[in-house]
């Protein structure tokens, strides 16, 4: 299995048509399901003929984006995965973040490892202008995951969900970070 990245503590490696007994479990925790669609799980057969067919195709359509499984280096447990691609209707230079991490990864800063470091690889390597990420408003983990990454706040919207999940009434929002921000912080330039 081709590794696409390694941090400090993680190893993110493409995802193979034998991984859907790991999106089924993940999937299938009513807390992580919390903001995506109210704690419902996602049913086998969708993982089966859906998602992980759409998370194979995308390192074939976008060399360098896709989903991919984030396993702890020192255990080798599957915790989750994270998603870097150009989301539909898109320009290939400006990425989605996203991340879905089983619930014993959170807290302990594997989504921002994870995230900080496919925002730097973008920029440094695939000639990225601009990240973005969004979530519910309500969903306050996810979004400082998204500050302590070096993104900010760029605005909030009322999304069209198809099912209505607690929390959706106060909207969505999306956070960003341009290439030269992410150099000035860094020291680039």
């Amino acid at each position: 299995m081709p590794i696409f990245l390694e941090t400090e503590r993680l190893v993110l490696r493409q995802f193979t048509a034998h991984d859907a007994d790991l999106l089924v479990e993940l999937d299938g925790d009513p807390r992580v399901m919390r903001y995506i669609t109210g704690g419902a799980p996602t049913p086998r057969d969708e993982v089966e003929s859906e998602y992980l067919p759409a998370f194979l195709g995308y390192y074939r359509k976008f060399p360098g984006y896709g989903f991919w499984a984030a396993i702890e280096k020192s255990s080798g447990d599957f915790l989750g995965w994270f998603h870097y691609r150009p989301a539909p209707g898109d320009p290939p230079d400006q990425p989605e973040l996203g991340y879905r991490l089983r619930r014993e990864a959170w807290g302990k800063g594997y989504a921002t490892e994870g995230s900080r470091a496919l925002i730097a690889k973008g920029f440094t390597e695939f000639g990225v202008q601009r990240v973005v990420a969004f979530t519910m408003a309500a969903n306050t983990a996810s979004r400082r995951v998204m500050e302590k990454s070096g993104m900010r706040l760029v605005r909030s919207f009322v999304a069209d969900w198809p099912v209505s999940i607690p929390g959706d009434e106060h909207g969505d929002v999306e956070y960003a970070i341009s290439r030269s921000e992410w150099e000035l912080t860094h020291g680039i330039r």
